[in-house]
């Protein structure tokens, strides 16, 4: 919040007049003018936003030229050459009284002068009262610290941003690391090159958010930043004490933000499930989908990508389940992937028949693999679906086109 300070002085009496008629020559416009422009800055050492600027040649008594203070303090003007008082008005201020007077200002043909009025001068705070001198004091006080809150806030924005590009970085690793390496690197050259990316940015954004917690330890965004972080570095136990921090903090706070809460809840089923506490899984994730329920099949479908990731058929069969059911469209296709986790879940139980030889696929795995087919048809994942299909004796979705072979 900006604070604004002007103290008004009541105009000295004049000690003589001019006279009448030499005023009136002196308000006759020159033949030439010069231009005048500065800034107006109040005693807290801020802009002084509106009121008025004028030009007087009798000591300040009567305005002969007056510009206006704009909202960031500045003034423009024209006038005759000469010499001036320059005299600060603020807005609503009457005509005999002023905020500040500046003696000797020259206006020169075709030149422009720079003269600002600065308040925040020794030479006026020394004039002032004791008690607006205190008020001041209060005022500078109260703007230093909001303006180093404010730097603090650039900080962590500036911290926050650069954690958000390295997020984006890791979810390219793959892709950079093909780029690097090129499309003749083996498999394993190319998961060491995305491990490295991926643990050179993760360390990125450990060290900027261990920093920033340091320098703010309320705010819960930076505390699931660093939960990420220890989390993607495998630090297990430091990012679950991040993340539950981030849940206190932001249950604590007025106004919880629920997508924050979510992540952090997501945050922590995720060390779940790599650390095969599937029971502790499951209850995070349905926290998160139940707390930001905005976002929830995305903390669902994430909950099965894990699962699969892990290779827990049964966790990944029943989240992708769970997340289906949760999806405001069926026919998302970023559900695809979903049902084809689902599929890979439950055909952990089939079996073969051996009279025939065929796969017996368990009741809904058939469906879920169709719907997969339905929705990617070219997906990654296509043509291993439809050859388990076949294979089972069951009708491949009319979607699937069958690649080319080379």
């Amino acid at each position: 919040m900006k604070h604004t300070l002007i103290f008004r002085l009541t105009l000295a009496a004049v000690a003589c007049l001019l006279a009448p008629v030499f005023a009136q020559a002196q308000e006759q416009p020159a033949a030439n003018t010069g231009k005048i422009h500065g800034r107006v800055i109040n005693p807290t050492g801020q802009p002084e936003a509106g009121g008025s600027v004028s030009l007087s040649t009798d000591g300040g008594v009567t305005a002969k030229y007056t510009f206006n203070v704009d909202d960031t303090g500045n003034y423009t003007g024209e006038a005759p050459p000469g010499t001036y008082t320059l005299v600060y008005r603020a807005a609503g201020m009457p005509a005999d009284k002023m905020a500040d007077s500046i003696r000797g200002v020259k206006i020169i043909a075709g030149q422009d002068t720079d003269q600002d009025d600065d308040m925040s001068r020794q030479e006026y705070i020394d004039k002032m009262p004791a008690d607006q001198k205190k008020q001041l004091e209060d005022l500078k006080k109260t703007n230093a610290e909001a303006m180093k809150a404010n730097q603090l806030i650039n900080q962590l924005n500036a911290d926050l941003k650069v954690f958000g590009q390295d997020k984006k970085d890791i979810d390219n690793a793959h892709a950079e690391a093909e780029q690097a390496l090129g499309a003749s690197a083996s498999k394993t050259d190319l998961a060491a090159k995305e491990n490295e990316i991926k643990a050179a940015k993760y360390n990125d954004i450990e060290s900027l958010m261990t920093k920033d917690t340091g320098l703010k330890p309320d705010e819960a965004l930076l505390w699931n930043a660093l939960g990420y972080a220890q989390e993607g570095l495998k630090q297990y136990d430091q990012a679950i004490t991040s993340y539950k921090k981030a849940i206190d903090l932001e249950n604590a706070a007025k106004k919880p933000r629920l997508p924050v809460i979510g992540q952090a809840e997501a945050g922590l089923g995720d060390i779940y499930a790599r650390t095969g506490k599937v029971s502790d899984a499951n209850t995070a994730f349905e926290t998160a989908a139940k707390d930001d329920p905005a976002n929830a099949m995305v903390y669902l479908r994430n909950q099965a990508i894990i699962f699969f990731q892990e290779n827990n058929s049964a966790g990944m069969a029943a989240a992708a389940d769970q997340a289906i059911k949760t999806a405001p469209n069926p026919n998302d296709p970023g559900l695809a992937i979903v049902y084809y986790i689902k599929g890979q879940g439950l055909i952990a139980n089939a079996t073969i028949d051996p009279k025939t030889n065929r796969i017996v696929l368990p009741p809904d795995c058939a469906a879920a693999y169709q719907k997969y087919l339905e929705l990617a048809p070219n997906g990654q994942f296509a043509t291993d679906v439809a050859g388990i299909l076949q294979q089972a004796g069951e009708k491949v979705s009319s979607n699937y086109k069958a690649p080319k072979s080379k």
